[in-house]
């Protein structure tokens, strides 16, 4: 996979280095000299960089836009993350164009119509992840997506859990949500019927505001205990 990330810094630096040790293409395109050193720093090679702003076309092509797979925007100004979104979306047809909303209060103007698949608004993520935490004892908030009142949630199974030592199949869960995985220390697995969920073990689901409170209640400790 080939992707362009606008913005080297801390945030676009990480995710590229993760995305090369990964197997994947990354061209991280930055205009601030220190950033560049920064992330030559951090183990990212010169020829994973493009010196410039992100909103060039010429730089933008240079840096294969065409070939791209997805565009991610990780800029501090939102006003730059959206006109790198819009061209690479209208202009490129870029697939998959993922921008990073800096202040809350611009969250709104990160949609489809302004070229953005994916918004991450760090501060909504932030307040839900607080928020999960005073009110579930067992789930925290990975990502909120963009469309809907659906998040991706990682939920542990309390030891004193009612459905610990259960097969997936035996266990009532909300019709609107889906267990994605289940891990334990380095191992993960793909769910199904026959699946014994264990105490101790995390799962990732994806759920609803209401289905994340039905699977505190699941997975949670039993409120007999």
């Amino acid at each position: 996979m080939k992707v362009i990330i606008v913005g080297g810094g801390q945030v676009g630096g990480y995710i590229a280095r993760l995305l090369i040790d990964n197997g994947n293409s990354a061209v991280v395109i930055e205009n601030k000299e220190s950033s560049v050193k920064s992330l030559e720093k951090n183990g990212l090679k010169r020829e994973n960089i493009m010196v410039g702003d992100g909103t060039d076309a010429l730089l933008l092509e240079k840096a294969g836009v065409r070939r791209c797979n997805a565009l991610v925007c990780t800029t501090g100004n939102d006003e730059t993350n959206l006109a790198a979104a819009m061209m690479a979306k209208f202009e490129y047809d870029v697939p998959k164009v993922i921008a990073r909303v800096n202040n809350p209060k611009n969250a709104w103007l990160f949609n489809a119509g302004m070229g953005v698949d994916v918004k991450i608004n760090q501060a909504d993520l932030i307040g839900h992840m607080i928020a999960d935490e005073m009110n579930y004892q067992s789930i925290m908030t990975l990502m909120r997506l963009s469309k809907g009142e659906y998040s991706i949630v990682r939920v542990h199974v309390d030891y004193h859990s009612p459905n610990a030592d259960k097969p997936i199949a035996q266990i009532k869960l909300p019709e609107r949500a889906l267990l994605i995985a289940v891990y334990e220390d380095d191992t993960m697995i793909i769910p199904h019927g026959e699946t014994v969920i264990r105490a101790g073990q995390y799962i990732l689901a994806f759920a609803d505001e209401q289905s994340m409170e039905e699977l505190n209640r699941i997975f949670g400790a039993s409120t007999a205990v």
